[in-house]
């Protein structure tokens, strides 16, 4: 029986597929946040630095991107104004912008992948990889745990502001009791509920499971995937000496 929910489904489908998404973080996290690679990789790097804010953009996740780019922005300024600061404000403002300037990138990259993503879409692009449900199962928990502790830290933070607990607040030793304590509480509880939650839905049982939700590649996504295996390339080949361009 063919209904309106396969056409709902085509509707919500994401820019790129999940593996794509999976596979750029990956990316990210190596090269960029990982700083693998000589100088050489260095434009490589800068170009890959652009697509989470590009992906963003389509995405249309307005939040997320003046996010990161405000971010991002403050790090280069520390490196734009290294230069002209004293010897100990020079150090603190290159460690500053440089763990700026490699972390917002893959951290972005991380937050389009998570924000982007169903726990529908994520699970058959694990079974269509074929991954294990050890590695499967923990990893959709984690997709619906840090939005949920999210929302969870909003609500006690509001919940305390009614209650006069501020961090300028004149109570304000007691931040760390009225706000840490429920949120490492409910953290745990949160965590027990999705656990049990996968389980319920099927995740654990020895038969595969169905899903209706539309994933597969595309020209952007095999555009994308091209850019993540000329990357390693590149590496590869400046491990061997070649340099494409000079330094």
């Amino acid at each position: 029986m063919k209904y309106s929910s396969e056409s709902a489904q085509e509707k919500r489908r994401g820019f790129l597929d999940p593996r794509t998404k999976i596979a750029l973080t990956l990316c990210m996290a190596v090269f960029v946040l990982g700083g693998l690679g000589s100088s050489v990789m260095e434009p490589v790097k800068n170009a890959l630095s652009v697509l989470p804010f590009l992906l963003l953009l389509i995405e249309r996740q307005w939040n997320r991107f003046f996010r990161g780019f405000f971010m991002l922005a403050i790090g280069y300024g520390l490196l734009f104004l290294m230069p002209y600061l004293p010897g100990t404000l020079q150090f603190i403002a290159l460690m500053c912008g440089g763990i700026l300037t490699r972390f917002v990138v893959t951290v972005v990259m991380g937050e389009y992948l998570v924000g982007t993503t169903s726990v529908s879409e994520f699970i058959s692009a694990m079974e269509r990889l074929h991954m294990p449900q050890e590695i499967t199962i923990p990893m959709s928990v984690m997709f619906r745990l840090f939005p949920t502790i999210g929302a969870e830290w909003k609500s006690i933070r509001r919940a305390m502001g009614m209650r006069g607990i501020s961090l300028g607040g004149v109570r304000a030793g007691q931040l760390l009791e009225y706000q840490m304590v429920p949120m490492m509480t409910s953290s745990v509880r949160i965590g027990e509920e999705l656990s049990a939650s996968a389980l319920t839905r099927g995740l654990g049982a020895p038969v595969k499971r169905t899903n209706i939700c539309r994933i597969g590649f595309r020209f952007q996504d095999i555009l994308l995937l091209f850019v993540c295996i000329v990357t390693v390339v590149i590496w590869i080949m400046s491990l061997c000496g070649v340099a494409l361009w000079q330094n």
